[in-house]
């Protein structure tokens, strides 16, 4: 009996190294307009700086344009510490330059309708723009490292017995334990965690970025926890660093890892149940066993049971919805963590924070993330821990895809 091969053939070698020369080639392009469009707004023509200011400032662009793609590759390729913090900043500061730089053409095109000419007019621009992004770095650094505030929430899940009425359920997610050693920052994260008295604590994943043996004094707090319940699913940015090293860890400190799994709690005769998957990202990792499987998760679970599903990515939810899951709990888009970012957060996700129905049955809540990723920066998407409070009863009806009620402090 003959038999037929199932291996998918490997793309040539030609092939592949003119889509990674394409990647390339993208990616100078731009980040050349990410430097170029701020240098312009800051020393081109229109401003006429003496030669002193233009060449010191052409200099300074060219240095961090130059030096940029280097201290990535050393800092999140090669693991220098160091080198991720300096690359993380200027990626932080350019890309505030970038979007600000574009937005004060309107000031620009006031000025010019005023009759303001060149050169004070293009001077004006240039040191409203360095003003701007001067506080917002501020701002940002001081919002970016701050204790999260507490955002409250309730959700009614109509299939929630009255046993776990009022249930309090704290999630915190995309902690990001990396290059800034951020270990006081967990302690206080925790501290203020255990002031809500929860009866279950999740984290949804992107704890870290590096490896266990580089972070684990950054996330040893997490096992100061004190609830009833401690569950956490891996994030895209745990399968960079190694996914399952991750799990077994946290199972050291006493957190539960929903790896495609789920538990059942039990109160009075009545059941809710705490489901996770793995990240949309994990098959693709080459991590071995891992891959989201809602129906692995879900295995063995009884008609009828109320789920809380804990799935990295809010683009998850197809999946949830498709199940009947009650409730979907995700973090992952940071809320844009930088102004005005969240406008290709939302392209790519289906929720950018809050509260929000999809389907007949699914609810989804989006954290803004209890930390941050790469610049140590938030602008207007302020980080949260976040306190929902789980109500039997009746949910209201909103339209899919649209905010149902939300109670945030």
């Amino acid at each position: 009996m003959s038999t037929v091969s199932t291996s998918v053939a490997k793309p040539p070698v030609a092939l592949v190294l003119l889509r990674r020369a394409a990647i390339t080639l993208a990616a100078l392009i731009v980040l050349a307009a990410l430097f170029w469009v701020p240098w312009h707004a800051l020393f081109g023509p229109a401003a006429q700086w003496p030669t002193a200011v233009t060449v010191t400032g052409t200099v300074v662009f060219a240095v961090a344009f130059l030096s940029f793609p280097v201290l990535i590759v050393r800092g999140h390729r090669r693991g220098s510490d160091a080198a991720a913090r300096i690359a993380d900043t200027m990626l932080g500061v350019v890309w505030l330059l970038f979007a600000w730089a574009v937005l004060t053409h309107l000031l620009r095109l006031v000025l010019a309708l005023s009759g303001v000419d060149n050169p004070l007019r293009g001077r004006i621009v240039a040191l409203a723009l360095a003003g701007i992004v001067v506080v917002l770095v501020v701002y940002g650094v001081a919002e970016a490292m701050r204790l999260p505030r507490i955002r409250q929430v309730d959700v009614t899940l109509p299939r929630l017995g009255a046993a776990f009425d009022g249930l309090r359920l704290v999630m915190i997610t995309d902690t990001h334990f990396g290059p800034i050693d951020r270990t006081a920052w967990g302690e206080r994260v925790i501290a203020a965690v255990n002031e809500l008295e929860p009866d279950v604590v999740v984290h949804d994943g992107d704890l870290a970025d590096g490896t266990v043996e580089q972070r684990a004094g950054q996330v040893a707090a997490l096992g100061e926890v004190a609830a009833e319940q401690r569950f956490y699913v891996s994030g895209n940015h745990e399968y960079f660093s190694g996914a399952q090293s991750w799990l077994d860890h946290m199972d050291t400190l006493g957190w539960t890892g929903l790896h495609n799994q789920h538990r059942v709690l039990e109160r009075d005769g009545q059941r809710l149940v705490f489901a996770g998957v793995d990240d949309a990202t994990a098959a693709a990792s080459g991590e071995p066993g891992h891959g989201q499987n809602l129906a692995a998760a879900l295995h063995g679970t009884a008609p009828g049971d109320p789920i809380v599903l804990l799935a990295h990515q809010p683009s998850q939810i197809g999946h949830a919805v498709a199940a009947q899951v009650d409730l979907q709990l995700s973090g992952h888009t940071h809320g844009g963590q930088i102004w005005p970012f969240h406008l290709l957060v939302r392209a790519q996700q289906r929720a950018l924070q809050g509260l929000t129905r999809h389907g007949e049955h699914t609810q989804l809540y989006t954290s803004r993330g209890t930390g941050f990723w790469g610049p140590p920066l938030r602008v207007f998407a302020p980080s949260e821990i976040t306190m929902l409070t789980l109500r039997a009863g009746t949910a209201d009806r909103a339209r899919p895809d649209q905010p149902g009620r939300l109670h945030a402090g």
